[in-house]
This record gives structure tokens, sequence and C-alpha cells, in this order.
């Protein structure tokens, strides 16, 4: 394999690590594109001097992905409604990514769970660069620290901060299995009209947040309650007869990929702590269902 080709092998992982950084797939290809361009117009020289150069792939992603990072609260104050991360089927090339330990780091499945970017969003850019960088991909502080410009002590502790953040939002998550029991009986409940079964199933402090982006009708601010999110839920088939919703698998668990008229609507997701559910994630911006389609 030619230094072309083996440069090339490295895009899938990239698009893999700049999506958990950036939580969109289009954002995730322009910061991959942005990397594989730095790339080319360094010189024959420059080149040669890179011992190597899936390192500084890696390195040079990271920091594009940080710069993006910094700029998106401006583009977020923007957006129409709520922002959430795009939901991604549970076979594609973002779920992919190089080996890492098992052992004290983030499953890959769970790294691209809508809920954990969710958390991700909270956090500080550094934060999150050095978070995904280290428990996910397992790159070394001492590479980390040149792409967040800090101190390899300094990256640590971020990558420290983040995780304890992470492991407080995340405290009682459901196993998968417990995930998919009560999102089946979501569905049940939906599916049959049971108002009361549903509820059952919320957790009382329960919110749904639904992003259209401006360019699809969906709630443009967070439903709280379970009886409030029940019913709004149950309100959802007068509005669209038509629709039809399917189970799906993606890398949190059971979903569930709404169709109208045979193409992707939205992706309905759910977060369960012990055996109720406390989030409800609808995502119809268009823009986010590009692998449903």
């Amino acid at each position: 394999m030619d230094q072309i080709d083996a440069l090339e092998a490295e895009r899938r992982n990239l698009l893999a690590l700049a999506y958990r950084v950036l939580g969109t797939v289009a954002d995730a290809e322009d910061a991959v594109q942005a990397t594989y361009l730095r790339w080319y117009r360094l010189t024959g020289v420059e080149r040669e001097q890179i011992v190597n150069p899936a390192a500084w792939l890696t390195r040079v992603a990271g920091r594009v992905c940080l710069g993006h990072l910094g700029s998106a609260r401006a583009r977020r104050e923007r957006y129409v409604g709520e922002w959430l991360p795009e939901p991604v089927p549970g076979e594609s090339a973002i779920t992919a990514s190089v080996p890492v330990d098992p052992l004290d780091r983030v499953s890959l499945d769970e790294s691209v769970s809508v809920a954990l970017m969710v958390v991700l969003e909270s956090l500080a850019p550094a934060e999150r660069v050095a978070f995904v960088l280290h428990d996910i991909f397992a790159v070394p502080f001492a590479e980390i620290a040149e792409t967040v410009g800090r101190t390899p002590d300094a990256t640590r502790q971020l990558a420290s901060q983040a995780r304890r953040r992470i492991r407080e939002r995340r405290a009682g998550a459901a196993s998968r299995e417990a995930h998919d029991a009560v999102a089946r009986a979501f569905a049940e409940a939906t599916a049959t009209g049971d108002l009361a079964a549903l509820i059952g199933v919320l957790d009382p402090d329960v919110v749904l947040r639904a992003d259209g982006g401006g360019k699809i009708s969906a709630a443009r601010r967070p439903v709280f309650g379970a009886d409030r999110v029940a019913r709004f839920l149950l309100g959802l088939p007068h509005l669209e007869p038509a629709a039809t919703i399917e189970p799906t698998r993606t890398p949190e668990g059971l979903a569930f990929l709404v169709r109208l008229h045979g193409r992707a609507d939205s992706v309905i997701s759910v977060d369960v702590a012990g055996d109720r559910i406390v989030a409800v994630y609808m995502v119809r911006n268009p823009d986010k269902l590009t692998l449903w389609r």
C-alpha cells in the first residue's frame, strides 16, 4: 500500500472521530476534508519530516474540530428550535474507530448514542476534544496536548473533568437489555394509544426534545413531565396519519424510524435510567437524516 492509499485508509477513522466531537455527519465530513487539504498543502520536504502521517492527521483533525466547536455557539444561537446531535444507524462508517481497550473506556456504541452525545454538547470544547481523543480513540495525552494547546498534565485534567461530568450525567443509565425492554413497552403504549401505560414507562421528570432545524415542523421548546410528554406523543399520529413507525437498531439500542410516504421523516430515541424513560429525542431536521435514506 503506497502512502496515498494509507492516508485515505485513515478517512474512516477520522470521520468517526470528527462526528463524536462535532455531532453531525456534515460537519464531520467538512472537518475531514479540511484535514486532508492541510496535508496536501504541505511541501514534499514537510511531509517527509512527518514520521507518523496517521497520527499527524488525527492531531490536525482534532485541531480543526476544536476550531469548529469554538464558533459553534454563535451558530447555535441562530438555530431554530432545539439542536440535537445527528442520530446514526447501528451499522455505519460513523460507528467505526481504531481499536481501544474495553476496560475503563466508553464503548464504541455508547460513544455515538444520542444520550451521550447530548452530554458531550455540555462540555467545553477542549474538554470534549480531550475526552474523545483519549477515552474513545486512545490517543496519548502528549499528542492531545499539541492539539488543544495545553501541557500534557493540563490535558489529562481536561479529560478527567469531562469523564467526571459524563459519569455524573449518565449515572443510572440502563443496560442495553433494560433499555430495549422499556423502549418496546414505550412503542406498544404509543401504538395502542394507552395513555396510562405510556405515562407508566416515563419518568415523572421526563423531557422531550425535538429538532426540526426550522425546516420541518417540530416542538421548538422542550416538553416537560410524563403527562405532557405522553399526550404530546399520542397526538402525533393525528398530525401525520400516513406515517409509519419501524423499530430500528442504533448504537444505543432500540429506536424508532418514522417514515412518511416511504421517506425517512424522523428518528425517535429514548434515554432510559432504571426502568423509566428520562428523555425522548426526536430528530426531524432532514439534514440530519442523510444516513437513513
